[in-house]
């Protein structure tokens, strides 16, 4: 299994915010110390303070601010749904637990572990279509080579991506897979 490559970027974004905190921090104190301590122009010294009590509720609310993802961590996803053309639930399928699942369709000498070949677009939806792996403590799905291929729209994006083929993706709350036409969310 290949390593997601934005997992990589997610190790790295840290210690990128970190310099640039600090770089404020830096900033900030040498121009309190040239206003207050250099500077005698007291307009300058009241301007100054009010765009430091700016800058401070500013930092005060990103810093507070939730990613909406965030409440749902992978741990919490525990079942797919198959949904209709109007986003109503036709199947659901419980992972959590579960190491790994096929999916594509079953056949008397082939058995998948989420079966799509009664779903409106079944000739769209290879055998052995993608895999789901539970690893490090998170989903990730893969594209087996279908024919149609699968998409992946996350949670807060209007359009799906299509994945490439043995590249996996790592699966959120709310994201929704399309297997040719056919839609799975992830709950």
């Amino acid at each position: 299994m290949k390593v997601d490559d934005s997992s990589h970027e997610k190790e790295n974004k840290p210690k990128a915010i970190i310099v640039i905190d600090s770089l404020i921090v830096i900033t900030i104190i040498f121009a309190l110390i040239y206003t207050y301590f250099i500077n005698s122009q007291l307009l300058l010294k009241i301007l100054v303070a009010i765009m430091l009590v700016i800058t401070l509720v500013w930092l005060l609310i990103v810093k507070t601010k939730k990613d909406p993802n965030e409440e749902f961590n992978d741990t919490k996803i525990n079942k797919l749904v198959l949904l209709d053309h109007e986003g109503e639930s036709l199947k659901e399928w419980y992972i959590q637990g579960i190491p790994s699942m096929l999916i594509g369709k079953s056949s008397p000498d082939h058995e998948v572990d989420i079966d799509l070949s009664d779903v409106d677009y079944a000739s769209l939806i290879s055998k052995e279509h993608a895999v789901l792996n539970f690893s490090s403590g998170s989903w990730f799905i893969e594209d087996l080579e279908s024919e149609n291929g699968v998409g992946l729209r996350k949670l807060g994006e209007r359009s799906p991506q299509k994945l490439q083929s043995d590249n996996p993706s790592e699966l959120h709350f709310g994201d929704m897979i399309f297997l040719a036409n056919t839609r799975i969310l992830v709950k």
